[in-house]
């Protein structure tokens, strides 16, 4: 049975990420006439674009030199490689990749600007990788992007950071991927603050945390990706899961035009740049599904294809 992180070891966790990650700005959305008070802590603005840089750096903080020596693996959509590339270029180590062939050219560049090496594989593939730990061929200590406790308490720390600047919040709405962000920011939220609402947020047709509380076990979903590619899978681990229960209050509910509308309005009201997943959980909290108070909205990442933030402004939805 997974627990709940303890606050020593997140304390710990900002020790150790102190020279890798920012502590990024906790700033009111600048909109009249909102739902809610908004205020958007900025993950976009990690030096890797986004919040993966946090357990990337904890996990790889705890493998020793000799350890590194064959190299590391991860299995990502995109920002948890950067994380994992980022770290061991500083570690001076090889880093692998395995990507789903779905995931952005813009991810897939940083990468291997890093020093990454890419292999892409189709969907069902790579979310094997993240229950085998491993892939066939390539040596490596694997960096898992989410279920890992040195990952989610390096996440964690986003937790600590909100209360420290907003320590009346009410609610935090945070993007649900695999649930180590949500889970992690969690367990420091629940230690310090326990009466605040923590909702994870989803993206309709990858959405299978809803379903999964709902039944009390893992389920599985019709699975339909979209340009909103850093969250939302066909399943919940069920490890992931059973702290999601223990943890948060609740899932909430974007469309995909809806993600579409909050970039417009990060980027109008606040110049801010978000992926799909770092609007979700704007897009939530604007159509009123977190109700009102003081929310804090996670604005995950940035990572998004040029062209594809370009269609956004305009007014599209992209594919």
């Amino acid at each position: 049975m997974m627990k709940l992180l303890s606050l020593a070891e997140i304390h710990q966790a900002r020790a150790q990420i102190a020279g890798t990650a920012i502590r990024t700005p906790l700033v009111r959305l600048n909109v009249a006439g909102a739902p809610a008070d908004i205020w958007l802590k900025l993950e976009n603005l990690q030096p890797i674009g986004s919040f993966k840089i946090r357990g990337a750096a904890n996990a790889m903080a705890r493998i020793s030199q000799e350890t590194f020596a064959r190299g590391v693996l991860t299995a990502s959509a995109g920002n948890m490689a950067q994380g994992v590339a980022w770290c061991a270029r500083e570690r001076g180590v090889p880093c692998t990749v395995i990507a789903p062939d779905t995931a952005p050219s813009t991810k897939i560049a940083a990468i291997e600007r890093l020093g990454g090496r890419v292999i892409q594989v189709p969907f069902e593939r790579w979310w094997q990788t993240f229950q085998d730990r491993a892939y066939p061929g390539v040596e490596g200590t694997f960096i898992h992007a989410f279920g890992d406790p040195s990952v989610m308490a390096g996440n964690a720390t986003i937790g600590l950071e909100i209360l420290e600047d907003l320590p009346d919040v009410d609610a935090i709405v945070i993007p649900w991927g695999g649930g180590g962000l949500c889970c992690g920011i969690a367990a420091a939220v629940r230690a310090l603050k326990p009466v605040c609402r923590l909702l994870a947020a989803e993206v309709e047709g990858a959405a299978p945390l809803g379903p999964s509380l709902a039944a009390g076990t893992p389920q599985a979903i019709d699975y339909r990706p979209s340009f909103v590619d850093g969250i939302g899978s066909r399943t919940v681990f069920p490890r992931m899961l059973e702290l999601a229960r223990a943890s948060i209050d609740g899932a909430l509910l974007a469309s995909v035009a809806e993600i579409a509308a909050a970039i417009r309005v990060l980027a109008e009201s606040n110049r801010v740049i978000a992926e799909g997943a770092g609007a979700c959980a704007l897009a939530c909290v604007l159509a009123g599904r977190a109700g009102g108070g003081r929310i804090v909205c996670v604005v995950s990442g940035g990572n998004i294809d040029l062209s594809r933030l370009c269609a956004v402004l305009r007014g599209e939805v992209p594919s």
